[in-house]
C-alpha cells in the first residue's frame, strides 16, 4: 500500500490513491449520504424543482466556467473513499469549508473504496472484506468503524472526525483503541459501538461498494467523484485549499468533470530537479 508512509506523513509527488489499472466512467446511484443544508425535508421538497435546472448544467450545455458557480443551487454526487488516502482527506475538507460558506448545497453519498484492496498482490481470491480478523490489513478498520457509526445513524459525526485523526493529528486508525477513542470523542453508543464493530458482517456494505465502484462505476483510485448524469473524475488536490478557495476549486471540478466528458484526463508533470555541481 503506497498512501501514505507508516507514520502517516505524505510526499505529494509520489503518493498515488489509485490503481495502475483505469477503467471507464461511471453512472450514479448514492448512500451514507451527507448534506450541506441541515434541513433535509426542504431539499426534499426542493428537489423536483431544482432538477431540471441542475440536469442543464451537468448534460454538456455551452457554459462559462464563471457561470456554473450562480447556477447550481444544489450540487450533488457520490465520492468513492478509503481513509487512508491523503487526497480523500484534502477534498473532505474543501467540502467542510464549502458547506461552512452556505454558498452551495452539496449532498454527498459515501461510498467505500479500498486501496488496500485494488492494489494487493495477494491470490487473486483474497479481499480485505473475506481476510481473517486476525490479518492486519490497512485501513478496513477504519471503514469497519465508520459503518458501526452507521448503523447508529451517526456516520456523518465519526466520517471527518476519523480522517483528521488519520491525516490531522496522525493517529493510527488501525488501532481499534484509536478508533474506539474516536468514536467515543465523536458521542456514539461505545458499547453498541464495539458490539457491531466485532460484528463479521459489518464489512458486507464495503465489499458492495468496492465491487459496484470497479464493475458498474470503473473506480479506480481515490477520491472518485460521480455525478448524476453518470459523469466521473479522479480528483487529487495539491493542498487543502485555504483562504475561501474551496466553493472556487469545487466549482472548476463540476464544470470540468460533471460537465464536460470529452476531458478524460488531466494530469500535471512534475518539472525535473536539476543536480548542480
Amino acid at each position: 500500500m503506497a498512501a501514505t508512509k507508516s507514520n502517516g506523513a505524505i510526499t505529494a509527488p509520489k503518493i498515488s490513491c489509485a490503481s495502475t489499472r483505469p477503467n471507464e466512467r461511471p453512472d450514479h446511484e448514492g448512500r451514507q449520504t451527507i448534506s450541506t443544508n441541515a434541513n433535509a425535508a426542504t431539499i426534499g421538497s426542493n428537489r423536483v424543482a431544482r432538477s431540471g435546472l441542475i440536469q442543464r448544467q451537468l448534460s454538456g450545455i455551452s457554459v462559462s466556467a464563471t457561470c456554473v458557480a450562480p447556477l447550481v443551487d444544489l450540487i450533488e454526487f457520490e465520492l468513492f473513499y478509503d481513509y487512508t488516502c491523503p487526497f480523500v482527506y484534502r477534498t473532505a475538507e474543501m467540502l467542510e469549508s464549502v458547506r461552512e460558506s452556505r454558498e452551495r448545497q452539496v449532498e454527498i453519498a459515501w461510498r467505500y473504496f479500498s486501496l488496500s484492496q485494488v492494489n494487493s498482490r495477494q491470490d487473486p481470491s483474497w479481499t480485505v472484506w473475506g481476510a481473517p480478523a486476525s490479518e492486519p490489513v490497512q485501513g478496513r478498520v477504519a471503514f469497519a468503524a465508520a459503518e458501526a457509526a452507521r448503523r447508529q445513524g451517526r456516520f456523518a459525526d465519526i466520517h471527518m472526525a476519523l480522517l483528521r485523526a488519520r491525516h490531522r493529528d496522525r493517529r493510527n486508525l488501525d488501532n481499534v483503541a484509536v478508533v474506539e477513542d474516536v468514536a467515543q470523542q465523536a458521542g456514539l453508543d461505545l458499547d453498541r459501538f464495539r458490539i457491531d464493530l466485532a460484528d463479521p458482517d459489518i464489512l458486507h456494505t464495503l465489499a458492495s461498494d468496492h465491487q459496484e465502484g470497479r464493475s458498474k462505476h470503473g473506480v479506480f483510485g481515490t477520491p472518485t467523484f460521480v455525478f448524476t448524469n453518470g459523469a466521473a473524475a479522479y480528483v487529487r488536490l495539491a493542498s487543502q485549499p485555504l483562504n475561501g478557495d474551496a466553493v472556487r476549486i469545487l466549482d472548476e471540478i463540476v464544470a470540468i468533470a460533471a460537465r464536460e466528458p470529452s476531458i478524460l484526463e488531466i494530469k500535471r508533470p512534475v518539472k525535473p530537479t536539476l543536480d548542480i555541481p
